[in-house]
Parts: C-alpha cells; sequence; structure tokens
C-alpha cells in the first residue's frame, strides 16, 4: 500500500553554510523518497554568527519556501536575546507553523525562565514545538527527558514533539511521558519517529537506535494518533530515509496506523491538507 508522506524534521541551510543541506537539495531527496511534504526548519542563528555571516535564520527560511506548497516552516529562537516574545510573534508573521528547539545545542534549561516564557507566547500562538531529544553532549540536568511532562503539566493547550523519543538512551523515560500523556484530548504530546535506527555499521546499538519491539510496545502503550514521521534532512540521506519509510512500512502494525505515523497525524496537527 502506498501512503502520502508528510515528514518532520529537515534542517536547511544556505548553500554557503551547508551545501548538502540546502531546500533545492531537500527537494530533490523529496521527489527520491514519494515524499509529498514536509517540515523544514530555519537554521539556529549561531549557524550564521559562528561563521561571521548576518544572522538571517528565520528570513532565510520564510524566503527559501515561500510559495512552495510541499514545505511548511518553523522557525528558531535566539534564546541569547530578552526579546522572546517578540521572536515568537515574529515566528507568526512569516506564516511558520511551529518552532524547532534543540535544549542541548542551545544550552538552554526546557524549565528554565526564558524556556517557559516562549512556551506560554506559543501555547497563546498555538505553535507546535519539535524539541530535541536524547543524548547531544550538553548536560542532562538542563534537557532530562522526564521534564517534558513538567512542560506538558504547566502548558497543557502547548502541542509539541518529543523527536527521537529520547533516542537509546532514555527510550523509556520518553514512553513514560508519552503514556502520562496520552489521554489528553485534544493531543498534545507527540513521538517523533526520527533517526530510529536499528543498530550502527558494527552491528551493535547506537545513540538512535530502537528495536521493533520498542516500536511496537510504542504504538502500543499509547495509540496510533500521536506519531510523527521526522528526516533529520540532511544528517540523513536518501538511502537512509527510504530504509526508515521501509521500515515503518514493514511493522506489524495496521495500515491505518502506518498511514498515520507516515504524515497523516502531522498534517492534522498542524492543520495542512494532505
Amino acid at each position: 500500500m502506498s501512503y502520502k508522506i508528510f515528514a518532520n524534521h529537515a534542517h536547511v541551510f544556505p548553500d554557503y553554510l551547508r551545501p548538502e543541506g540546502t531546500v533545492e537539495k531537500l527537494i530533490e531527496l523529496m521527489d527520491e523518497c514519494e515524499i509529498d511534504k514536509a517540515v523544514c526548519f530555519a537554521p539556529f542563528e549561531g549557524n550564521f554568527t559562528f561563521r561571521g555571516y548576518e544572522d538571517v535564520h528565520n528570513e532565510f527560511l520564510a524566503e527559501k519556501i515561500a510559495g512552495n506548497d510541499r514545505l511548511v516552516g518553523f522557525g528558531t529562537l535566539d534564546f541569547d536575546r530578552d526579546d522572546l516574545e517578540k521572536q515568537v510573534d515574529d515566528v507568526v508573521s512569516y506564516g511558520f507553523k511551529g518552532i524547532k528547539i534543540h535544549p542541548a545545542y542551545q544550552e538552554i534549561n526546557i524549565m528554565g525562565e526564558k524556556a517557559q516564557r516562549v512556551y506560554k507566547a506559543a501555547e497563546e500562538k498555538g505553535l507546535f514545538l519539535s524539541f530535541h531529544t536524547g543524548i547531544h553532549w550538553h548536560r542532562i540536568a538542563d534537557y532530562n527527558t522526564l521534564l517534558y511532562d513538567e512542560i506538558a503539566f504547566n502548558f497543557p493547550n502547548l502541542k509539541f514533539s518529543m523527536e527521537h523519543f529520547g533516542g537509546y538512551h532514555f527510550f523509556r523515560e520518553a514512553l513514560g511521558v508519552l503514556v502520562n500523556n496520552k489521554r489528553r484530548d485534544p493531543k498534545t504530546v507527540y513521538a517523533g519517529w526520527t533517526t530510529m535506527a536499528m543498530n550502527d555499521k558494527n552491528g551493535l546499538a547506537d545513540n538512535w537506535s530502537h528495536t521493533d519491539e520498542e516500536l511496537l510496545t510504542l504504538v502500543n502503550q499509547t495509540g496510533k494518533d500521536i506519531h510523527i514521521f521526522g528526516l533529520d534532512y540532511p544528517y540523513n540521506d536518501a538511502q537512509e530515509t527510504k530504509d526508515a519509510i521501509k521500515r515503518i512500512q514493514s511493522l506489524d502494525l495496521p495500515e491505518n496506523t502506518k498511514e498515520a505515523i507516515l504524515g497523516g497525524n502531522l498534517a492534522r496537527v498542524l492543520g495542512i491538507d494532505l
């Protein structure tokens, strides 16, 4: 059975920052992998300033995807600035549907004062947040997986995804958060099926490995409506993306569940026709 695929989690860049990660290359990957639509994340501001370029992270994305109905934009924020509410307003003004937050890369505490200001503003504006979860070489206390339950509790109308659902190291904690919030109606806490590898080249688990048993348990314990397929483009190439899609299609799940994971859930939560 073929499905309309709407994928989350594509990082895009100007060609002078990452030539293999441009919008044009993303479209090529989508065509090769038969992906209908994708959510694009604006680069983080540090990608520009660290290399001495002018910071135009959200402006860049808005310009690059303007008029392209296959691509949906998510903005990013500069947490070193204090005008966070204005930055959230700017994300809305560009027509973006959400915000990508990478707590470890951005070195923020996800229950810190600045982060909570962003959640409040995003909740009021109806924006969807995609969080990186799992190990990423910053103090774990700042992005402990169980803290996502605190976000859900304190901001009950905020919709967000836990990308990688904790990775290899924190899968059980992510599962606990997802199960603890599964009775919400409408759904607010989503599992990002992004880079769910089986193992590394040596046959052992890598940082993002999940077994078929874990994936099936995740669906069994939470239902079919909170799962969102993600690319992690350009860090996963076309073959890795095809393998991920094939893996989902091969799982012992009902066809309507696979359809929901590969695009239906994301389209519903973002209000996008697929």
